[in-house]
């Protein structure tokens, strides 16, 4: 893959002097830094200096609807750079929100790049056109124009560069309110689904998949987005489109006859490869659940434990309580001994309700669009959702279509999204989560409970038979001739209590400090459960008290998280942030990442490069593959974007510049 911005690398750059803006680039080859280039409307553009602007324009009389040397407009410097006050006054003076650089990029491409959703809105109101293509109509090829129709017209959408830098927020928007396409593919065949699972943005995966994207659309070399995910040993975007996907999906074959998991084994991405080959073993091991096998299989291991536990209950009632080579019971003794058999008797009923039950399923959005207009937004739903506003884009489910709570979890055995999710318990054969997690719990004491009480009576009816010889070994051979119903009973249930018991004891410790087994297994993988610094922190512990009446009284925690009053209000304050001298060129800008996290860019006078524009080659190798290892950003006009590299061929004298 290719198709990325790239920008002219240190070494082919002039050292003398300031580099600025691109219609300084003639000058910039011969070495030139004269001060008076920075007095340009694409300079100023850039870094949103709106009084310089006026000045150039209404003053000097510059004009806003022209070219940079380049072949860049000032319109799409400011959207790079999300400077929506600027795009806006050019805008007003003549600038055309639909006017293309010599690649076929508008405006609204260049705020994809950064995710500048302010300044897309803008455009976008402005009339811009939102499933615009970029091309290369024509290329110099030893100083003859060829036409695109020989080199190959590379036709990328708005969506495809929001998806090659991670701009989820981005997709978001432009999907959700102004119904772009986001399942379009190039010339190449990729989808914006192809280029974020390449680059190993999950969220942007999630996303589209959400969105319906195709998750087995092929591309002229055969690749899924699962191949291109393998190709690259991106793990957690594999993760997101396996879950999502079926079988099949495991087993497409690229046109050289490999499928991801061979492709990831080829690149030695070994982590990857296991993880492909051990999810196609899963599913190929999983039944129909048509077939009689599969419905026997979906029963679990329920029907096995409620068994266990009826067969434990007649052979303790039978060789233990009315024995009859044992003596009889007294009232006191009788009710200890029936009452182990009641709370048995209860647990098993427990076990029926917890293995019956609801444990939380999320309701999942069924869409139909036989009824959907072809303007509707497809998010219109969950437009406003919090989740997605806050930039919570692991909440998207993308196999049952919705926007689940922050704690919930999809259960790839149930297939389903439940909330508060702990775990799956084959013995219950089902997910123990928000609405059935009290009957569990309740199931595990009285378990243990009727295992003590119910040990205790067999083992002292065995000790204290009258008949029984008094030498140790001679107690043992007699005990298993006479009772061998009794000691099978006491055996079996020894190795039972230590497992119970030991899980009864943890699902306590979590009930009190209102926290799930999943939430403890991915403790450093769910943001929601890291405080300042990274530690650990859980925002849903409301001190033991607190947990366990709610837990035993309500049946479930409410998901409200708990905010610490601080005593000491020193210090405590609005955060003022440092102008910039616009003037001399500082800017800073504010744009959300994929995570939802603010990144503020500063960039003084001394640092600035200048912007090569964006260079799409459409050449894709698997040969290619390997991440750069260069993590500095570089800066100059706002760019601020991390290196990375194309699946394609750039010059030998440019880099890739991709969001980090």
């Amino acid at each position: 893959m290719s198709s990325e911005i790239e920008v002219v690398d240190d070494e082919a750059l002039p050292r003398g002097g300031d580099m600025v803006a691109s219609s300084a680039a003639g000058e910039m080859a011969n070495g030139v830094a004269d001060e008076s280039l920075k007095n340009d409307v694409y300079t100023a553009a850039a870094y949103g200096d709106l009084e310089k602007l006026q000045r150039l324009v209404e003053s000097e009389g510059c004009s806003v609807s022209e070219p940079d040397g380049l072949g860049y407009y000032a319109l799409q410097w400011a959207a790079l750079n999300n400077r929506t006050a600027a795009a806006q006054y050019i805008i007003e003076h003549g600038g055309d929100v639909n006017a293309a650089d010599h690649t076929g990029q508008t405006a609204l491409h260049w705020s994809a790049v950064r995710g500048a959703v302010q300044v897309a809105e803008l455009l976008l109101q402005e009339g811009s056109r939102v499933n615009v293509a970029d091309m290369y109509g024509y290329q110099e090829v030893n100083g003859k124009a060829i036409s695109s129709m020989l080199l190959g017209r590379k036709i990328l959408h708005t969506a495809h560069v929001a998806a090659q830098y991670g701009q989820t927020a981005f997709l978001y928007h432009i999907v959700s309110k102004w119904n772009a396409e986001p399942d379009v593919p190039d010339n190449d065949g990729r989808s914006p689904l192809h280029w974020a699972a390449y680059k190993g943005f999950a969220d942007s995966v999630r996303l589209l998949l959400f969105l319906d994207a195709h998750r087995s659309r092929q591309d002229k070399e055969g690749c899924t987005p699962l191949h291109w995910a393998a190709i690259r040993g991106n793990l957690e975007a594999c993760t997101v489109l396996v879950q999502a996907g079926k079988k099949e999906d495991l087993m497409i074959t690229d046109n050289t006859g490999l499928t991801p998991a061979q492709l990831a084994s080829d690149k030695n991405h070994r982590h990857v490869a296991f993880f492909l080959g051990n999810a196609r073993r899963l599913l190929d091991k999983r039944c129909d659940g048509n077939s009689r096998l599969g419905k026997i299989s979906k029963l679990g291991l329920a029907p096995v434990l409620w068994c266990l536990i009826f067969v434990l209950l007649v052979t303790y009632t039978h060789s233990v309580i009315i024995a009859s080579n044992l003596p009889k019971l007294t009232a006191g003794s009788g009710f200890i001994a029936w009452l182990g058999v009641f709370l048995a008797t209860s647990g098993l009923v427990m076990l029926y309700r917890c293995s019956s039950k609801d444990p939380g399923y999320v309701q999942m959005n069924v869409h139909d669009p036989q009824n959907m207009k072809d303007d509707e937004p497809l998010l219109k739903i969950e437009i406003n959702n919090p989740a997605l506003l806050a930039g919570n884009w692991s909440q998207l489910c993308a196999t049952c279509k919705i926007v689940r709570p922050l704690r919930a979890k999809h259960c790839s055995t149930c297939d389903r999204c439940v909330e508060q999710f702990d775990h799956h318990c084959p013995w219950v054969s089902n997910c123990v989560g928000k609405k059935n997690k009290w009957d569990f719990f309740i199931f595990l004491v009285l378990e243990v409970l009727a295992m003590l009480i119910t040990g205790a009576v067999a083992l002292s009816r065995i000790l204290n038979d009258p008949l029984a010889p008094s030498s140790f070994g001679a107690w043992l051979n007699y005990a298993g001739t006479n009772h061998i119903g009794a000691v099978s009973f006491l055996v079996v249930e020894f190795f039972l209590f230590f497992g119970v018991a030991v899980l009864t004891v943890v699902q306590a410790s979590q009930i009190s400090r209102n926290i799930t087994t999943n939430e403890m297994a991915n403790a450093m993988r769910y943001t929601y459960l890291r405080g300042p610094g990274g530690r650990f922190r859980n925002p849903y512990d409301h001190g033991i008290k607190k947990n366990c009446s709610d837990f035993l009284i309500n049946g479930y925690n409410v998901d409200v998280e708990y905010i610490e009053q601080s005593t000491n209000t020193e210090g405590i304050g609005m955060m003022h942030m440092p102008t910039p001298n616009l003037q001399n060129g500082g800017a800073h800008s504010h744009h959300m990442n994929g995570g939802g996290h603010v990144a503020i860019n500063v960039n003084s006078d001394n640092s600035r490069k200048a912007h090569h524009g964006h260079v799409h080659s459409a050449h894709c190798s698997h040969n290619n593959h390997e991440k750069s290892k260069t993590d500095s950003v570089p800066l100059g006009l706002g760019l601020g974007l991390g290196l990375g590299l194309g699946l394609g061929r750039g010059r030998t004298n440019a880099r890739s510049v991709a969001a980090s």
